[in-house]
């Protein structure tokens, strides 16, 4: 059985022994009965192999997690082969816990839910291969996943979030703001039209060397940069927030990154008469700079989208709801600025706690428990599908957006 065809890649023909193995390593609890739907998550988008096992109510019954973070550290960035090894070493072992740990049989399960897009290529081939083998062994619905609408929707696990509300995702992969007006009925309102928030903090702490401080050794870029951050300036260089005469909801940050922060790094190494890799003396108001212009960037953005959704009478006037996820939702800089434009604007600002902004498995199989209610997208048969690297979420309305030409009241961003 070849899961997946050239169109999504060369990829070996499965191993049929491992998940035989894996069900024989079960301890089964005969004396529990589950009369609620369980859903098994599988995450491998990216450089984390996460599983969790999730009931209808939100319970999170097991979940386990693999973290590539510190061997990726070492090499200055994600190299896609050396995580699909590790995807591929930890994916059986980390499954086998969260289904261990939940107590339930596999044979309970409802369904199994997979991450298939958006992500790297060879790591969301290391999950979809694992989890149709294990659909087809336990005969189980299979829900391929999209990773963002996992994000949009993590938020339902925690509170009693009504559709429509407002979705900000920004990660080191994505950046877009959407309306979500149901469990798969998106609207996006706009995307970062060059890289994504996290993957600039990750540049600026590399061309920083930030992983030579010595406080800052252990941490990835963006974390590094918002320790930093909190010891320096944030008016110590004067960085204009990019697109400020676009009237619409994209995000630009790779223009900020080569064009404005790289040559102040470069002007400051040769007033101080270092080498390219030593720490500057300057470092923390370099990155007090740069996170409050990711800030404000991404709140002026987001109040644009927030004014249109209620001028279109997208969102409630009194009651309009946005959730702010992905990993760089943890950046409480970044929230405080989101803070300020929720609260100027009669909005509900929720994020999911900082270990369900990161992926994670848990939402996953919460996507796959909402897609298990709607009735939507859950596979009885699963030949054909594949993987995405990338892929679309929703409808796309972000020419609307800019046409609307909403202009924003500027707001104090006193953080």
């Amino acid at each position: 059985m070849l899961i997946l065809n050239k169109t999504a890649g060369v990829f070996s023909k499965p191993s049929r022994k491992k998940p035989y193995e894996f069900l024989r390593s079960f301890n089964f609890y005969p004396g529990k009965l589950f009369l609620h739907k369980l859903v098994l998550g599988i995450e491998t988008s990216c450089d984390d192999t996460a599983a969790a096992v999730v009931d209808e109510t939100g319970n999170v019954l097991g979940e386990a997690i693999h973290s590539q973070t510190e061997v990726h550290l070492k090499t200055g960035g994600i190299v896609p082969p050396v995580a699909q090894q590790l995807h591929r070493e930890n994916i059986q072992r980390i499954v086998q816990e969260a289904v261990s740990a939940s107590k339930v049989s596999p044979s309970e399960l409802s369904a199994i839910a997979t991450t298939i897009k958006p992500g790297l290529a060879l790591s969301l081939g290391v999950g979809l291969s694992f989890s149709l083998q294990l659909v087809h062994q336990l005969k189980k619905p299979f829900i391929p996943i999209h990773h963002m609408e996992a994000h949009a929707l993590t938020i339902r696990l925690l509170n009693k979030v009504e559709f429509p509300f407002l979705v900000l995702l920004i990660s080191g992969g994505h950046c877009l703001l959407a309306l979500v007006r149901g469990v798969s009925d998106f609207l996006l309102l706009g995307k970062s039209l060059d890289i994504a928030p996290g993957d600039m903090l990750d540049k600026v702490a590399r061309r920083l060397s930030l992983i030579k401080h010595p406080e800052c050794s252990t941490m990835s870029g963006g974390k590094a940069i918002e320790h930093l951050a909190k010891q320096g300036n944030k008016l110590h260089f004067d960085i204009k927030p990019p697109m400020q005469r676009a009237k619409n909801c994209d995000f630009s940050f790779s223009g900020l990154q080569h064009h404005v922060i790289d040559k102040i790094i470069m002007q400051k190494e040769k007033e101080e008469g270092i080498q390219k890799g030593q720490i500057l003396s300057s470092a923390a108001h370099i990155a007090a700079a740069v996170q409050h212009t990711i800030a404000c960037h991404i709140a002026k953005r987001t109040h644009r989208a927030i004014l249109f959704c209620k001028q279109r009478h997208l969102l409630s006037q009194s009651n309009a709801v946005l959730v702010v996820s992905g990993g760089v939702a943890s950046n409480l800089y970044i929230r405080k600025a989101l803070e300020i434009v929720t609260n100027a604007t009669q909005c509900t600002l929720l994020c999911p706690p900082p270990r369900l902004c990161t992926d994670n498995g848990i939402m996953i199989a919460w996507n796959g428990i909402e897609r298990l209610r709607a009735g939507v997208g859950v596979l009885h048969n699963t030949e054909g599908i594949r993987y995405e690297p990338k892929c679309p979420l929703g409808v796309d309305i972000s020419e609307e957006v800019g046409e609307a030409a909403i202009k924003v009241p500027r707001l104090k961003m006193e953080i």
